[in-house]
């Protein structure tokens, strides 16, 4: 079996900073801005003097960061800032430009460079490893701007242990601003294989889970998206209609384009923590309501959902939707870590389009909810992923004990499988 590794999760805070800590870390972030956009459009000067060039040499993250100790010198203001943002800042930029090079080498031509930030935008500020105290309750993050602390209450019922980064970010339609610390789990107790497995086929529909018994398991999965998805896309279509920003001649945009975008940003707000919330609580009873101590998910790829053969535009909308699956794996294996229980994923590739039953491979169109073989099995093709995810696991790591009481099991459910499994 796998040894459990450590796991951190992102703990989000409210703070309450007083008007004096307000205007430090505006002053902070506007630093953080315009360290940004200076190596912003040293990049975007780069790229255009590619564009000529037969070898091109792209500027990096390493080239930039060696000219901060110059730049402090000639502007005092950055060193305002601790040096490790300033740094993180380079390396979020860093993180944007590959991403767009990406999109490009994938035949993305409509993809643009990174925008500038303006300043009404607060740049989120990062702390990594170093530059900020956690003692008595508190957080104090460090900056050399004037003699104000920016020191702040954690919650009470909340314990940080080698916590690796601090975010601190700003939500401008709530108006509030938030730590974002990324901590390890403590475990309440150590994890210990029961020999009990629950495998679950993860889809945008529904969730299908069985276990070592052959006990299948069906939860519904929210779909907000179809009430919010309507909705902002008639404010997108409005908003569409009015006078827009404009980078290259600076055109300013109107009072209704901005109205129509805090709206659409609003719902699709609203759609995600819904969808976010719906993922917590799911992920809690799933942990809490089943006895086994290790449970197997389909290593899945939400990116390359859409390179798929049967992808279309409505199935692309509902993956990054709703489904969010990535995400809800990584609910499921911290909250499963707390209470001593681990969370594996192996390769879900075929498990859909393969018999349970004998092995065969089968045509499987999305329309097709039921796997038919001639083999005489006849099953919903999630259950039968399901199975197959299982087996899978079972025979990857040779637990052969545990197969054939799997096997016993869905046998008196009226499933056969065979007496070697299939994936050995």
């Amino acid at each position: 079996m796998k040894r459990q590794k450590l796991l951190y999760d992102v703990a989000k805070v409210k703070i309450h900073p007083t008007s004096d800590q307000e205007h430090v870390l505006w002053q902070l972030s506007n630093q953080c801005r315009l360290l940004y956009n200076f190596a912003l459009a040293e990049r975007n000067l780069n790229y255009q003097e590619n564009q000529t060039r037969s070898k091109k040499q792209y500027i990096s993250y390493v080239q930039q960061a060696n000219t901060l100790p110059g730049l402090k010198k000639k502007y005092p203001n950055y060193t305002w800032v601790y040096s490790k943002v300033l740094q993180t800042t380079l390396k979020r930029l860093d993180s944007n430009f590959r991403s767009f090079f990406s999109l490009r080498k994938n035949g993305d031509t409509d993809a643009q460079p990174p925008g500038f930030k303006s300043r009404r935008n607060f740049c989120t500020m990062q702390y990594n490893q170093s530059g900020f105290k956690i003692a008595n309750g508190q957080i104090t993050l460090s900056h050399f701007y004037n003699d104000v602390a920016l020191t702040f209450d954690l919650p009470d019922d909340q314990q940080f242990v080698n916590v690796k980064q601090v975010d601190i970010f700003y939500d401008d339609l709530k108006n509030v601003f938030y730590l974002a610390i990324d901590h390890e789990i403590q475990p309440t107790q150590p994890y210990v294989d029961n020999n009990q497995y629950q495998a679950w086929d993860l889809g945008i529909t529904k969730h299908v889970g069985v276990n070592s018994a052959g006990k299948f398991i069906e939860v519904a999965n929210a779909r907000p998206d179809k009430y919010w998805n309507p909705k902002t896309d008639a404010v997108t279509s409005r908003r569409d209609h009015c006078r827009k920003p404009d980078r290259k001649t600076n055109q300013q945009p109107s009072r209704r384009w901005l109205r129509y975008n805090t709206a659409k940003r609003t719902m699709e707000r609203k759609r995600s923590n819904q969808i976010k919330d719906f993922q917590h609580k799911l992920a809690n009873k799933l942990i809490k309501n089943t006895k086994a101590t290790t449970i197997i998910v389909g290593d899945l790829s939400v990116k390359q959902m859409p390179n798929s053969k049967q992808a279309n535009r409505g199935l692309n909308r509902a993956t990054q939707n709703t489904g969010y699956l990535g995400r809800f794996i990584g609910f499921l294996t911290y909250k499963a870590a707390r209470v001593g229980k681990m969370v594996i994923k192996i390769d879900e590739q075929y498990t859909t389009k393969t018999c349970c039953g004998c092995g065969a491979i089968r045509d499987m169109p999305l329309s097709k909810r039921v796997m038919e073989c001639e083999c005489g099995i006849s099953i919903d093709r999630d259950r039968n992923s399901a199975i197959n995810i299982m087996t899978r696991f079972l025979s990857q790591n040779a637990m052969w004990t545990g197969y054939r009481q799997f096997a016993g099991n869905l046998r008196q459910t009226g499933l056969g499988l065979p007496e070697v499994p299939v994936h050995s």
